[in-house]
């Protein structure tokens, strides 16, 4: 009896450690739970270059000359790819400079153009929607800071921007991605604070030349119991008709004379 005990034993022992073996082998092969993937990360802005926006958009050469005879031109390409803000620029046309008589920009001091040419940026992309917003905001301020404001309406879809001195549209997009929106102006904005408050008016139009009355053919009216100073045709004939007639009559007495 007790040697059949015995491999009873053994054989309960061998099961159970047969048992335990293979659950830590199942822990040990068990896969490891599933990760969820980490998002890539959102690729970069692309750099936008100003100089080759304004040389191929052009004409915009006149202005791209002067923010980089100033150096506003690394202001404006730091703000449009350094920061989250963005840039909004006005670019007038190479037209407008050379209609530009007076005030002349050439009598301006180094600060002085350094300042008109921030006046034309704004340190926040806007777009051509967002200038609604603008209209109740405005003054709206400048690159230029301070007392450089810009004022903006829209009438009817189109941007309108007064600076004190001058008074312009919107007249295309040349380039509006968020962070850089660039649009042509027809004119160049002079900021009060350069040129002052003594804005000159604004011509009239020349007034249209009188056009003379065309003169009638007929005799002017007469006036009551007075003939006209011109004698119609028939009442010359019958002048000449009479005359002509007492010629004859005096001639025929003076034969009659002879004869008695």
């Amino acid at each position: 009896m007790k040697n059949m005990e015995f491999p009873m034993t053994i054989m309960v022992i061998s099961t159970v450690l047969f048992l335990c073996s293979s659950s830590a082998y199942a822990q040990k092969t068990a896969l490891p739970p599933s990760l969820t993937p980490t998002p890539a990360p959102a690729p970069a802005p692309e750099y936008v270059n100003l100089t080759d926006l304004l040389t191929v958009a052009g004409p915009f050469h006149t202005f791209l000359s002067y923010l980089e005879s100033t150096k506003v031109l690394e202001t404006f390409q730091n703000q449009a790819n350094n920061t989250e803000e963005g840039i909004t620029l006005f670019v007038p046309k190479d037209t407008a400079f050379s209609s530009l008589k007076k005030p002349s920009l050439s009598n301006l001091t180094k600060d002085q153009l350094k300042s008109l040419l921030l006046f034309h940026g704004l340190p926040h992309y806007y777009s051509l929607s967002d200038f609604k917003n603008l209209s109740g905001s405005s003054p709206i301020p400048t690159f230029a800071g301070g007392q450089y404001t810009l004022n903006f309406t829209d009438v009817s879809g189109t941007v309108h921007i007064s600076s004190g001195w001058t008074d312009t549209k919107v007249s295309s997009s040349v380039h509006s991605t968020d962070p850089v929106a660039i649009y042509q102006v027809d004119k160049v904005l002079l900021p009060e604070a350069i040129f002052g408050t003594d804005i000159p008016p604004t011509p009239a139009p020349a007034p249209s030349p009188d056009i003379a009355p065309t003169a009638d053919s007929s005799s002017g009216p007469t006036t009551e119991g007075k003939s006209s100073p011109t004698s119609s045709p028939s009442s010359s004939y019958r002048m000449i008709s009479w005359g002509i007639w007492s010629h004859m009559v005096l001639a025929l007495s003076g034969v009659l004379v002879l004869f008695l």
